[in-house]
């Protein structure tokens, strides 16, 4: 009888330890959401642990290493007016981040217009493609570009800084990063000179998107810098610094973010490398998308 009346309370020592664990693991801290990748089976591939559901072992390695072909752009001057803007080399993908993708690394996927994997992802507001960004550099082991202290409705970050320190995490460009890779070296007007737009880009239509790189590339090896669907960029709308300087990051502050490239929907002039939009953050639309970049930005004057 004794011993058994040991053995009850060592069992109930072991629940009660159990449960303690579990709330202190479950309480405090910034609000994150935790990548997880499906196998070829269905199972989940944990980020942290490595550990899979599924007996399908290395199926989510290699879904997490094709989800973007990295283009390097090489180190590059913007001048306007008289200010010359130096941008240091960087990495972008090749491609809109596509349905896809979106999909494996966040595991569900806002509304979209019409289907297909290879299509780009739509709807989207700025904060749902910063935690994209974040999400996926987890799940590469790489440091977080995007610093918040909780997560709010319709995924407004609180407290948001966007760290440029960490050259392995994944972001979204700068707006001159991205004119930088969408002129591809060249100064014309549009990146495909005099030839015929509708070969590069895909505009001036009622249907929605197509699939990524369904049209000629530019001179890097990047598709759909026009068109297709446009793509929120880091900053902060505002006017143009009218100083020499690297590195530039935009406005300290704004109510809106700086949207590139024109979508599916615009004109010819809204799809050029130099034409510029601006929405507030929150605001998602069937035209609008996203691209994703990385490399550190050292800017001697902010560090």
């Amino acid at each position: 009888m004794k011993l058994a009346k040991s053995f009850s309370v060592f069992i109930a020592m072991l629940w009660v330890a159990a449960f303690s664990l579990c709330a202190c693991s479950a309480s405090g801290g910034e609000q994150t959401f935790e990548p997880t990748i499906p196998d070829e089976n269905g199972g989940e591939a944990n980020s942290s642990s490595g550990t899979s559901t599924s007996s399908s072992s290395g199926s989510a390695d290699k879904k997490l290493d094709s989800l973007f072909t990295w283009v390097k752009v090489p180190a590059s001057v913007i001048t306007r007016g008289t200010a010359k803007y130096g941008i240091s080399a960087f990495e972008v993908a090749s491609t809109e981040v596509t349905r896809k993708a979106y999909k494996l690394v966040m595991g569900e996927l806002p509304q979209q217009g019409n289907e297909g994997d290879s299509l780009p992802v739509e709807n989207v507001n700025w904060f749902q493609a910063a935690l994209f960004c974040n999400a996926y550099s987890k799940l590469l082991g790489a440091d977080t570009a995007y610093v918040y202290t909780s997560v709010g409705s319709d995924y407004y970050l609180d407290s948001l800084f966007i760290d440029y320190s960490a050259a392995d995490a994944i972001r979204m460009l700068t707006e001159n990063e991205w004119e930088v890779a969408a002129r591809a070296g060249t100064t014309t007007t549009y990146y495909w000179n005099t030839d015929e737009a509708k070969k590069y880009a895909y505009y001036a239509q009622t249907k929605g998107p197509v699939a990524v790189a369904s049209f000629i590339s530019n001179d890097y090896g990047l598709y759909d810098m026009a068109g297709n669907v446009a793509e929120w960029v880091n900053d902060w709308y505002g006017t143009y610094e009218n100083k020499s300087v690297d590195n530039p990051t935009g406005a300290a502050s704004g109510s809106s973010r700086v949207i590139r490239g024109g979508g599916w929907s615009s004109v010819a002039k809204d799809i050029a490398p130099t034409a510029r939009d601006k929405k507030e953050p929150l605001y998602k639309h069937h035209t609008l998308g996203f691209r994703v970049g990385r490399g550190a930005l050292l800017w001697p004057e902010n560090l």
